[in-house]
């Protein structure tokens, strides 16, 4: 047997002319505590208090199971009547906590005996704090600075705000709250989760890694070019704030209001724009994506430190991810606001404001709006790459995750509202100093914003090194802790499926998944690799992603059912789920993935990166990457039912039949003494 269970049973004897001083005597040799109070492991649990805490659905009856892996045993004595040994179970806590409504019973009092396991306990976060910093530096992470902003306002200003907010209340928040319920219920990762879900459906969970390693092998990249930039900054001038460094061009112009002999044309280029290309990039050596070029060494060195830096803060566990993130999640709002701060002083910034977040009502008309919105909050919040279920299964069983929920997704809206100003300000300084139109400067979008306008923007501030640190910085730790978590989202779920193979040997095996992701990475760090990143970021996570998570809430709703999972957030938070989320649940959420699953198949994105065109073949290229994922799925399905024993119905049946989750959580078993 994998788990040896051992049952601790007492009888503890109770007379009625008992003095207190004798109880409270007895209390201390059980260890001390009160009568509705736990310890962590193996101990005697007096039934007083239960219904403060359990739920309202234990009920009498023998063997009755309350939800997976929890389970009422009466046993009933020959004096007892049948309603004896739930009389005592359920009126032994009356309104004042006492033991006077079960005086009747003539001093029997019900014990709730704990049922440990001999296995290593699981991990928990030291504090709670660890645990919101985490999701809350999950899902903050580069899209809130760079993508919200421009979609924002490409999507009509402030009328955006109007689909994006219906958007997270009907789809994104309850997919955010389910995922953190499942998580910590069943505790377990997003592969082991499935044989307490619906066992067919456990390739949702080896896809999920899959795509969590797609996202490794581009993500990191970005962060080696913010580390470029931001090892360029410690200089007295800025390097991409002039035209006279190796790498520029005759076409290279400096050009701001106060330079009055330069002129602008169409085939200007500005000197930052130029840093990025030619000097980070250097896509000008490589002719596209059949031909990538050599690898810079410079951005193979960036990357390196940075998967040092990831190695070392998960490496052991959520013990440590949980510490760093308190200054990886926390540094990018100080640096957030020192800039929002010095944005709204440039002259200007109100131009920028306004391009922002003036509505154009009309717009809400485009089915494109509305598409846009709905993908925004999708990968903004993240749910369906597996870190929600990893973090949330380290969480204590009574945790109450829809407070989390709401609170968590709360602070990622309003930092990305937030971001749009710190950007738009300086946008609007940026048109006031060149006397163009805002939209001509906001021209590019996603990394290019970040790294050419908002980049060139600061060289031409005061103070324009301190502020390119702690940008570039901030960058940095933006990506990191969004790192830290997609990697434990793959350890935990790895760890979960192989305990006896992995779990001690978490450091080599997360040494061993880091080196994957360097290498995997290599491609990216080429002289063409930004044509790579962009290949991965259009095909290889978006539709994935997408249509696993529809098939995770199918399961969840529709075949483990909505009734069986909101009983279980009762168990775990002592309420049940309102109309609203069980509706959200069942049909609001899936027609939320799938019109944007449909979308996607009808809008194909035209992929397009600097000057180059992606040519067709990279649509097939990028196609094929995103189902090589997928394909997990419907594999797993059909191995399933292979391999299973009996008729082809008895396998169905047992192919989307739960296993309790005994191993989950601790059992109790509820008995008498007299």
């Amino acid at each position: 047997m994998e788990t040896k269970d051992m049952m601790m049973t007492s009888m503890l004897t109770m007379d009625k002319g008992e003095n207190e001083g004798e109880r409270d005597k007895e209390r201390e040799d059980m260890g001390g505590e009160d009568d509705g109070t736990q310890r962590e492991n193996g101990r005697l649990m007096l039934a007083d208090g239960l219904a403060d805490r359990g739920p309202k659905s234990m009920t009498s009856g023998s063997g009755q199971q309350v939800s997976n892996g929890f389970t009422t045993s009466t046993p009933q004595s020959p004096r007892e009547s049948p309603g004896t040994a739930a009389c005592a179970a359920g009126t032994a806590s009356g309104p004042g906590g006492g033991t006077g409504s079960s005086a009747p019973l003539g001093g029997l009092r019900t014990l709730m005996v704990q049922q440990t396991s001999l296995d290593r306990p699981r991990e928990t976060w030291s504090k709670k704090m660890d645990f919101l910093l985490s999701v809350i530096g999950y899902a903050v992470d580069l899209g809130n600075v760079w993508r919200f902003p421009y979609i924002c306002y490409q999507n009509g200003g402030g009328a955006f705000l109007l689909p994006y907010l219906l958007m997270a209340v009907f789809g994104g928040v309850p997919l955010f709250y389910m995922e953190l319920a499942l998580g910590q219920f069943h505790r377990s990762g997003c592969i082991s989760i499935w044989k307490h879900i619906c066992p067919i459906f456990k390739g949702i969970g080896f896809a999920i890694c899959i795509i969590a390693l797609y996202v490794a092998f581009y993500y990191n990249t970005i962060m080696a070019w913010a580390l470029y930039y931001l090892l360029s900054s410690f200089r007295p001038t800025l390097p991409w704030s002039t035209c006279t460094n190796p790498w520029n061009t005759a076409n290279c112009n400096r050009y701001m209001s106060s330079d009055h002999n330069v002129s602008w044309s169409n085939t200007s280029t500005s000197p930052a724009e130029e840093f990025y290309t030619r000097q980070v990039l250097q896509v000008h050596l490589s002719p596209g994506l059949h031909e990538l070029g050599s690898i810079s060494w410079q951005l193979a060195l960036c990357l390196l430190f940075i998967f040092t830096i990831v190695y070392f803060s998960i490496w052991k566990g959520v013990k440590t991810s949980g510490k760093v993130v308190w200054v990886t999640a926390t540094f990018p709002y100080l640096v957030l606001l020192i800039l929002l701060i010095r944005g709204a002083t440039l002259p200007g910034a109100w131009r920028g404001v306004v391009f922002y977040l003036k509505p154009d009502w009309e717009k809400l008309l485009s089915t494109t709006v509305w598409i846009d919105a709905a993908a925004q909050i999708f990968f903004s919040l993240g749910p369906g790459f597996g870190v929600l279920l990893a973090f949330a299964s380290y969480n204590p069983f009574h945790n109450n995750c829809y407070k989390d929920a709401l609170v968590t997704s709360s602070v990622n809206c309003l930092t990305s509202f937030l971001s749009g100003f710190v950007i738009f300000t300086v946008l609007g300084y940026m048109a006031e100093m060149r006397q163009q139109n805002v939209d001509a400067v906001a021209k590019d979008a996603g990394p290019s914003l970040l790294f050419i306008i908002y980049a060139e923007a600061i060289a031409n501030m005061p103070a324009a090194t301190f502020f390119a640190i702690i940008f570039f910085l901030m960058i940095i730790m933006l990506g990191l802790d969004s790192t830290f978590a997609g990697l434990e989202g793959v350890i935990t779920a790895m760890l979960d499926e192989f305990p006896h193979l992995l779990v001690k040997r978490r450091e080599w095996f997360v040494f061993g998944l880091v080196c994957v992701c360097y290498l995997g990475a290599l491609s990216t760090l080429t002289y063409g690799g930004a044509y790579v990143v962009k290949l991965f970021e259009e095909y290889a996570t978006g539709p994935a992603v997408i249509t696993v998570v529809l098939l995770e809430v199918i399961a969840v709703s529709w075949f483990y059912g909505t009734n069986r999972f909101c009983n279980d957030v009762q168990v775990m938070l002592g309420f049940y789920p309102g109309c609203f989320w069980r509706v959200c649940w069942v049909a609001i959420c899936p027609c939320f993935l799938l019109f944007i699953i449909i979308s996607f198949l009808a809008f194909p994105p035209e992929v397009r990166l600097f000057e180059y065109q992606y040519p067709p073949w990279t649509t097939v290229l990028g196609y094929c990457i995103g189902v090589s994922s997928f394909i997990c799925v419907p594999a797993y399905m059909v191995y399933y039912l292979l391999n299973a024993k009996g008729t082809f119905k008895q396998r169905l049946l047992k192919s989307i039949t739960p296993v309790p989750s005994g191993d989950s959580h601790r059992d109790f078993i509820v008995t008498n003494a007299v």
